[in-house]
């Protein structure tokens, strides 16, 4: 049985974004796992986890504010990503891969919220 919000193309996209990031992370010198890794690791982690917890809200309110979290959850990984390209720490052509992917399921998110607010 698959709960509702596992049949969200946004979650599964950003479940793919969320195994990534830890992949990037693992790479990482250990000085930066414990500050860029894990800032990189919890807030794709707090995407998923609101969809999750958003998708079993009884309110259109309160669904709106979960699906935004987890939009500025996403929006959080961009400067990291940024940095970690900024000092070579990652690949350009892995940066520029979750990048997209970071766009793109922040683009779904808003969609998503626009859908429950109307």
């Amino acid at each position: 049985m698959l709960f509702d919000f596992e049949k969200l193309h946004v979650y599964q996209r950003a479940l793919d974004f969320v195994e990534a990031a830890f992949d990037v992370s693992a790479g990482l010198p250990p000085l930066l796992q414990s500050s860029l890794g894990d800032q990189l690791r919890r807030a794709s982690l707090s995407i998923v986890n609101n969809i999750a917890e958003g998708s079993d809200q009884s309110s259109r309110k309160k669904k709106t504010v979960f699906y935004e979290i987890a939009l500025h959850s996403g929006r959080e990984c961009i400067p990291v990503l940024t940095l970690l390209n900024r000092r070579s720490l990652i690949k350009s052509d892995k940066y520029e891969e979750m990048r997209e992917l970071c766009s793109e399921i922040c683009r779904m998110l808003v969609g998503l919220v626009k859908s429950v607010e109307s």
